[in-house]
């Protein structure tokens, strides 16, 4: 099993898995470090739907066109969720507030979704495992996907993670220093932060450039701003506001 440390500082997204199933004690393990994961109010307002069938993720792959999906051994995806909630206080005869329904509400149950998704990656990595974090499940046609995997009212598609034995070992591709990340007592100010982003700029750009494997001209500012750009394009106000109320 791998250290903490090199768990969270090795790891990199794996697109590319063995055809080989994951033990039932592994997964077992992944389940637990996920039921265990620091949650708002301990609220666990979260849910993961593990798919394993391959059918169903040769599906979730025409959806997407992520390629990784139907390859890999196991697809997670985590959801936030008030349903649970609901059901529970409604067997108690009490009512449950519409708090999916507010933004600090879906604020609260992304935050514990990503909080359990990483605590899947963290488990997954320490035995050996490969993974890679899909945020285009949610964004592809997530009614469709919401529907495919019997998602209830309440519940609301964060992101997707895959799970196998690796295939490749791409690169580490470089991340923003400490510096740019870290705040020491208050936000570092632009005259300080803007040429730590244009080195940064510049050692994505060379990367990817010269990496293994499939090469690009990307650097990081243009890029991630186009991904935004074609972000906000998608309508994911629409799908939430059919799937959890959300109006405010």
């Amino acid at each position: 099993m791998k250290s903490v440390k090199e768990s969270l500082l090795e790891r990199r997204s794996i697109r590319r898995y063995e055809r080989e199933k994951i033990e039932q004690e592994k997964l077992d393990f992944i389940f637990e470090a996920i039921r265990n994961t620091p949650t708002s109010y301990n609220g666990q307002q979260f849910s993961v739907i593990a798919v394993t069938d391959q059918s169903v993720k040769e599906e979730l792959y025409a959806v997407t066109g992520q390629k990784q999906i139907k390859t890999s051994a196991a697809f997670l995806v985590f959801c936030l969720d008030y349903h649970k909630l609901k059901a529970a206080t409604a067997r108690k005869g009490l009512s449950a507030p519409d708090f999916a329904a507010t933004i600090d509400g879906y604020t609260v149950g992304v935050i514990d979704a990503s909080l359990a998704m990483m605590s899947a990656v963290t488990a997954a990595e320490s035995l050996g495992l490969g993974c890679c974090c899909v945020g285009y499940i949610r964004t592809a046609d997530p009614k469709k996907v919401s529907r495919m995997l019997g998602l209830p009212h309440g519940v609301a598609i964060v992101c997707g993670l895959t799970l196998g034995y690796p295939r490749e070992m791409p690169d580490l591709k470089p991340k923003l220093p400490v510096a740019a990340v870290v705040h020491a007592e208050r936000y570092t100010p632009d005259e300080e932060l803007a040429p730590m982003l244009e080195a940064y700029d510049r050692e994505v750009t060379a990367f990817n450039a010269t990496r293994s494997g499939d090469k690009t001209d990307n650097d990081w500012a243009g890029h991630i701003a186009a991904y935004h750009r074609h972000s906000m394009e998608h309508g994911i106000r629409d799908y939430l506001a059919e799937q959890i109320g959300l109006d405010r």
